[in-house]
């Protein structure tokens, strides 16, 4: 089966998600097409990029306005894809703001809406379960209890666990990556992860430096420290940082290939708030997290987050697990000072990996990137029309728009045009409820009535009404307009 998939991410951790789903899509269907925004992970797989997802990875509410020509260049560039050459599948990873917005639109054009990596609703700004309800058909969750929380809020998810622990591997032991690296068995190995954005590198980077300086000051013996190279981030931006002045006194080194082998190696890592510290914690990684806003996007994020942790650590296991530094306390004296409380007390950092061991394991299973694309194919396959309780031909019938279809008189070819009319001429007479009779409640017609009715743009909601004492049922449905006539 052809198909066209539209596939929208943001920064190079969802880039990688979306590498890996579309893999697993090729692999079961090689003649999808797909098209979308996204970065080097999915263009290396053949997927169009429309717009570089570089451009529009920001966070912090007064940070995207410097970004807004971007994010609304992108915005129409999408969208007027979606209108032009509409996609039988939109794959939505992350980015929340901008991805809901999207949906919006692919909504009101009949495009199906996968969100695969929902937005973390149930952490903060718990309203949006609502937009997604209303834009998102279904959602790949990739925490246990995410699953829950959003089937009971009405929300069609799937929980297919959670892409990192398909993709968090060592190829190498530590001693064997120390010795590629030409270090002294034996020698403490620091990790500066300054995040993947150039305003993370920019803020954050500075800190971690003069944190390393400290340490290294205080430390007899001479210690390593390792600094990933994000896909995002150029020379410019580390040596905006003072990276070169700092490298003529410390042992700085940037890594930028062997990633989860370079982390494995670290005796402890300081880090930016994001997807890293989950890498970290499947490796077993003692950490520090440390968020930095802008003043107005901090003050304002105290309103409307009502978390008791920002790290997704944290939030996962339910208590510290490793240590948070926020806003002001994001300071060199403090980061060295938690640094070596990990490297140099044995205890506590047996603690902090039994800690992370848990977290791990709260993550369920790995196999993520398959389940999802299971998800995906399904919204892909023709809806499914079996004619197990209809006639097999039907006649010309005379319809009566009473917010009742009696699904009996016609034929199973009849419904992928008959039910979208009648919702049309059901709204423009301002009948809001309708009742489908479509035969007995566990047919296969009622599955495919269900089928249509999730690709309508004009349906809110339907439920299957109670099975009636005949050999029919019936489902109720509920229009998102209800227009007088």
């Amino acid at each position: 089966m052809s198909a066209k998939i539209m596939i929208v991410t943001g920064e190079a951790s969802g880039d990688l998600h979306g590498a890996n789903l579309v893999r697993s899509l090729q692999s079961r269907n090689s003649e999808l097409q797909f098209c979308g925004m996204g970065g080097s992970e999915l263009a290396a797989l053949g997927v169009e990029i429309l717009f570089d997802a570089a451009k529009v990875s920001v966070v912090g509410f007064f940070e995207v306005f410097s970004h807004l020509k971007d994010i609304w260049h992108a915005q129409r560039i999408l969208r007027h894809k979606l209108v032009t050459d509409p996609p039988d599948l939109l794959i939505l990873i992350d980015l929340p703001d901008f991805n809901l917005l999207l949906a919006k639109k692919a909504k009101k054009l009949g495009i199906p809406v996968f969100y695969y990596i929902s937005p973390q609703v149930w952490a903060w700004r718990s309203g949006r379960v609502k937009t997604i309800k209303a834009r998102v058909d279904k959602i790949g969750v990739i925490y246990p209890f995410e699953e829950e929380f959003f089937r009971k809020r009405g929300v069609e998810a799937h929980y297919v666990g959670h892409p990192l622990l398909d993709t968090v591997k060592t190829s190498t032991t530590r001693e064997q990556f120390c010795k590629l690296q030409n270090i002294t068995p034996g020698v403490r190995c620091i990790g500066l992860f300054p995040g993947s954005r150039k305003r993370e590198v920019s803020s954050l980077l500075p800190i971690f430096l003069a944190a390393a300086e400290l340490l290294q000051k205080n430390s007899p013996e001479k210690i390593i420290f390792f600094i990933p190279r994000a896909s995002t981030i150029g020379n410019q931006e580390f040596e905006a940082a003072g990276l070169h002045s700092y490298q003529q006194h410390l042992d700085i080194r940037i890594i930028e290939d062997n990633r989860y082998d370079m982390m494995a190696a670290c005796d402890a890592v300081v880090t930016a708030s994001g997807t890293v510290t989950l890498e970290l914690a499947i490796l077993e990684v003692p950490m520090i997290v440390v968020y930095k806003l802008s003043p107005l996007t901090y003050q304002l994020g105290k309103r409307l987050v009502k978390i008791d942790f920002f790290s997704l650590v944290n939030l996962i296991a339910g208590y510290a697990a490793v240590p948070e530094l926020l806003q002001h306390e994001v300071t060199a004296e403090k980061i060295a000072a938690e640094l070596s409380a990990i490297t140099t007390r044995p205890v506590r950092m047996q603690e902090m990996k039994q800690a992370l061991k848990e977290v791990r394991d709260k993550l369920g299973e790995s196999g993520a990137s398959e389940k999802a694309a299971t998800v995906a194919l399904q919204m892909l396959a023709p809806i499914p029309v079996i004619e197990d309780d209809f006639n097999e031909t039907s006649s010309p019938v005379a319809l009566e728009i009473n917010g009742i279809l009696d699904l009996h008189p016609f034929s199973p070819k009849d419904l992928k045009t008959l039910i979208p009319d009648y919702l049309e001429e059901c709204r423009k007479k301002g009948i809001g409820e309708i009742k489908i009779i479509h035969g007995k409640g566990i047919g296969n017609i009622r599955r495919s009535v269900h089928a249509l009715l999730d690709r309508n743009p004009l349906v809110a909601d339907y439920r299957q009404a109670e099975l009636q004492s005949g050999s029919w049922g019936a489902t109720i449905v509920t229009l998102k307009v209800s227009s007088q006539p």
